[in-house]
């Protein structure tokens, strides 16, 4: 059984617009993540453009930023995301543990929380933001996405809140 820490970077590889270097890394996902099998084989046998093209649609659509978009704090306060204090309350974590975002992505984008967990082990945001991870999860189960096997296997391994070991 593959460590969290190794589950949360592939899936962060995993919710990533689909490229050729995600599509290089598939066995290797397939084997380091058991439990992102699932997606994985799928990955595996779709042409990168369906890949791409069901990514955008799924994530980067103006109507899926709505429904399954993969910035945490949508999830989490409503309006907070618009004045700036989601990102503040993200961006703090990421300066603790000396780290910070390089890329256009702002620090709320759940593979970069979920690629901060792996590297510093600190399951904090996850677990502070668990409930909006099972509403994306749930839809996208409803949606019949492969990306929610991806969901199914994070929502599995973050711990409870207040487990021991969730914080800096």
């Amino acid at each position: 059984m593959p460590s969290d820490a190794v589950l949360y970077q592939a899936a962060a590889l995993c919710l990533t617009y689909p490229d050729q270097a995600l599509c290089a890394r598939l066995p290797l996902l397939r084997e380091a993540a058991p439990q992102l099998r699932a997606f994985a084989d799928h990955a595996a046998v779709t042409p990168l453009e369906e890949l791409a093209a069901h990514y955008v649609a799924v994530f980067a659509s103006e109507d899926a930023g709505d429904r399954y978009g993969l910035y945490l704090s949508r999830w989490g306060d409503e309006g907070s995301r618009r004045d700036g204090t989601a990102a503040a309350r993200f961006e703090e974590p990421y300066r603790v543990h000396g780290l910070e975002l390089a890329g256009q992505e702002p620090p709320d984008f759940l593979p970069a929380v979920l690629e901060f967990t792996a590297r510093t082990g600190d399951t904090e945001l996850l677990v502070c933001h668990r409930g909006g991870l099972e509403r994306l999860r749930s839809r996208l189960t409803g949606l019949g996405t492969p990306y929610a096997s991806v969901l199914d296997a994070v929502c599995a391994a973050v711990p409870a809140a207040g487990a021991f070991g969730t914080g800096p």
